[in-house]
């Protein structure tokens, strides 16, 4: 006679859940987290609900800002090299370089990490990357959700998504709505692929180079894994100048879609962004990348961000003042195109 299944207590971790270690895990979060507080925070990591004062004296009509954003296939490089510290930067960078684009300031951000099996050094490194990104960026990293999710995920393997708030007074949003021909668009510097394109970047350096990870790539003078992992920089304090001095229209934060599809968002109808190719110097990982898939350079500027991260639009009359600003900053800056009539779109010169 076959044993009977109800002689034996089925526990959640015989389903794959270590509810202990998902406590442990917690812990060591919860900490990380408190590090980033400030005195607008109303109890702790725990709650059903996070809790966060609005300081109403800051703001005289406070706009709230929110993003939502995920890492995507940029994981693929953490989980092949074993560094997962870099990925939590990226979320918390790409979701402020979002709202700031605004005019916003970032206020908190919740993460969101799922997982087969929860392996607590690696879940402790990514909120490692999320509470130095949420301090960098003066933002608190107020709650989250961890979740074991077993047979879904492959074994050392996660998903990472976070979402983020910010405020802005009314009187200083940013929307683009003023932008006008003759504004000049200056485009700010990436560090590399930021958190977009990785599914075509994989594939062309894992696939048809057929390198490894670990490998040195002679064309980009750095391992392949290593420039594909470069952090998604923060454009925050720049921004915040620029912002704050009245020195532009409209912001447009490079991600998925390139400068093809992410300028248009900020332009008015009837205008066009003219972009000068070679107005910039083009990071050698895109090149290298072009030239393994014979990749088109309308598929390459609507996939990558080509170097660069960020494009402003400045009045041609403020040009010297923001010129001098970024200058003093030591902001490196390229002027990469005007505006000028037609129809809602980016055509390349």
């Amino acid at each position: 006679m076959p044993e009977n299944p109800k002689s034996k207590p089925v526990t959640y971790a015989d389903a794959g859940v270590d509810i202990s270690s998902g406590d442990r895990a917690k812990d060591k979060i919860k900490f990380l987290a408190q590090k980033t507080f400030n005195r607008n925070v109303i109890g702790g990591i725990g709650g059903f609900g996070a809790l966060f004062r609005l300081d109403l004296q800051r703001w005289k009509n406070p706009i709230l800002v929110s993003s939502a954003d995920g890492v995507g296939t940029k994981l693929k490089i953490a989980f092949a090299l074993g560094l997962h510290h870099t990925v939590g930067s990226d979320l918390v960078n790409h979701c402020v370089n979002d709202i700031a684009v605004q005019g916003a300031t970032p206020l908190f951000f919740l993460d969101y990490i799922a997982t087969g099996k929860l392996q607590s050094g690696i879940i402790e490194d990514v909120v490692t990357g999320l509470a130095e990104a949420c301090r960098s960026n003066g933002c608190v990293l107020i709650g989250g959700e961890t979740a074991q999710m077993p047979g879904f995920y492959a074994d050392n393997e996660y998903d990472l998504a976070g979402f983020i708030v910010g405020a802005v007074d009314r009187d200083k949003m940013v929307t683009g709505a003023n932008i006008k021909p003759g504004d000049v668009l200056i485009g700010l510097p990436s560090t590399g692929l930021h958190t977009n394109g990785y599914s075509l970047a994989r594939k062309l350096l894992f696939e048809t180079a057929g390198y490894k990870p670990q490998q040195y790539v002679t064309a980009i003078k750095e391992k392949a894994g290593a420039a594909l992992l470069k952090v998604h920089r923060s454009y925050l304090s720049v921004i915040q100048k620029l912002v704050n001095a009245g020195l532009t229209t409209g912001m447009a934060h490079i991600t998925g879609g390139g400068i093809t599809e992410n300028l248009p968002r900020i332009l008015p109808k009837n205008t066009t962004a003219q972009i000068e190719i070679g107005s910039w110097p083009v990071l050698p990982i895109f090149d290298h990348l072009r030239d393994l898939g014979n990749v088109s350079q309308e598929e390459m500027m609507r996939t990558f961000n080509m170097g660069i991260g960020l494009i402003a639009a400045i009045p041609a009359a403020k040009f010297t003042r923001a010129k001098n600003l970024l200058d003093r900053a030591e902001e490196k800056f390229y002027v990469v195109g005007r505006v000028v009539k037609g129809e809602r779109r980016v055509q390349y010169t």
